[in-house]
């Protein structure tokens, strides 16, 4: 299940990018006195009061503009409002209430979308600093200072209790997201596997233009499949539309169990193609491979031996993935992926298999130190997370940490998904 998402909205330059680098714990947003400066959504996983959440920052809205700029910005604001589960709507208590301010609530209210009013840069509270803002409708004005760092916990405290609601109305069908650039055959996949034309199929690219959410069952599982417009690159995005869903492909992504990347198998694995796949294994969502379009290729004995070794090559950073050579009208090979990234170890068993893999594959000493692991866990499953409690984390090379992975992978059958390893330090006993 995906974690409820937390977008934060409102006109440029009132200081949101500032509370999203506070919550996300590291400077993600860039942060400048001009407005404009985000112009894309930016995403980050952070945990309040036991509570796992996601938070989105978002440009500056400005509703009257004609600046395609300004209207792409506004677009992608619409796309994390319509995602999220609580709204922080951001003012500017230096600045005072401005008309766009009131432009910006009646878009929220229409929502129908929970809403938080942040009155923020409230260095030092007083009342009659915030209480023009009441006149918004938006309930109680929340004083904070994200620069400072002060009010944060309150905002929180009450975003967080919105959460209830979302995990109570969640489904728990496998969220399949169907990505991929324009053309590859997404949509007759998806009626493939559904057995209906659900989705207008042309030969024109971009005619799906939303993420479109269909649930179904097969062999007694149910499944909610997402179907999403073609992704393109960012120069190729000619208007508004286009870029809109764009933003919801990703959003797709998010909140999937796991994600099929299709192909056009014509055209072979495009640096478009390799950038999707590379946000997939960011958000770390087990995925698929489709080779769609496979029937057109001319084949010998050695045709998918040869496209298997180029993607290998292309797709060196995930060496897990699986791939298919479209036969994907059952959900075998989703199921498969998916289980595998919900499967869990048994600590003891893990520790064994940890303390004999470094036996016999002794890391690398550095200036005469050598990694120790002491005790290993797993903590979370999709993707499966593992923490060893180590010596010194500076001793965990990358190269070391693939082959951990990789021995994880190959034993105990995590193909397809992504594998995190996370290092505590413990001093010697």
């Amino acid at each position: 299940m995906a974690n409820p998402l937390i977008a934060i909205v409102g006109r440029p330059n009132v200081g949101k990018s500032t509370f999203f680098n506070k919550v996300a714990g590291r400077k993600i947003s860039i942060t400048e006195d001009r407005p404009g400066v985000t112009r894309d959504r930016l995403y980050a996983d952070a945990e309040w009061r036991g509570k796992a959440f996601s938070i989105v920052d978002t440009g500056g809205i400005e509703l009257k503009s004609d600046d395609l700029m300004w209207k792409q910005i506004k677009k992608q604001a619409e796309v994390a409002i319509e995602t999220a589960v609580v709204i922080l709507f951001f003012v500017d208590g230096k600045e005072g209430l401005t008309t766009s301010d009131y432009e910006v609530a009646d878009m929220l209210r229409r929502s129908k979308k929970p809403v938080i009013l942040v009155v923020n840069k409230i260095d030092e509270y007083a009342e009659d600093k915030v209480f023009e803002f009441y006149s918004l409708g938006l309930g109680e004005p929340l004083p904070v200072s994200a620069e400072h760092g002060k009010g944060i916990g309150d905002v929180l405290d009450e975003a967080v209790s919105y959460f209830e609601k979302y995990e109570n109305e969640e489904d728990d069908s496998i969220k399949i997201a169907v990505v991929g650039k324009p053309n590859a055959g997404k949509s007759s996949l998806v009626n493939k596997i559904l057995g209906f034309e659900r989705s207008i199929v042309t030969d024109i690219a971009g005619t799906t233009r939303d993420a479109i959410d269909t649930r179904f069952s097969y062999d007694g599982r149910a499944y909610t499949i997402i179907d999403t417009a073609g992704i393109r690159k960012k120069s190729k995005v000619e208007d508004d539309v286009e870029y809109y869903s764009v933003m919801r492909a990703f959003d797709a992504v998010r909140r999937a169990d796991v994600c099929l990347l299709v192909v056009d198998s014509t055209v072979g694995l495009t640096e478009q193609d390799t950038k999707i796949i590379g946000y997939v294994h960011e958000q770390g969502k087990p995925s698929v491979v489709v080779m769609n379009k496979w029937d057109l290729i001319e084949k010998n004995s050695s045709t998918i031996n040869e496209f298997q070794d180029k993607l290998k090559e292309d797709l060196k950073f995930m060496d897990y993935f699986k791939s298919l050579y479209i036969s994907a009208k059952t959900g075998q090979r989703v199921e498969n992926v998916y289980a595998n990234a919900h499967k869990r170890i048994q600590t003891g068993v893990l520790n064994d298999f940890i303390s004999d893999t470094v036996r016999a594959n002794e890391p690398p000493s550095y200036n005469g130190r050598r990694l120790k692991v002491y005790y290993s866990s797993q903590v979370a499953t999709a993707p499966p997370t593992f923490v060893l409690f180590v010596n010194s984390a500076d001793l965990l090379h990358f190269s070391y940490e693939r082959f951990l992975e990789n021995a994880l992978r190959s034993s105990f059958g995590f193909e397809g998904s992504p594998i995190r390893i996370v290092t505590r330090e413990k001093k010697d006993e």
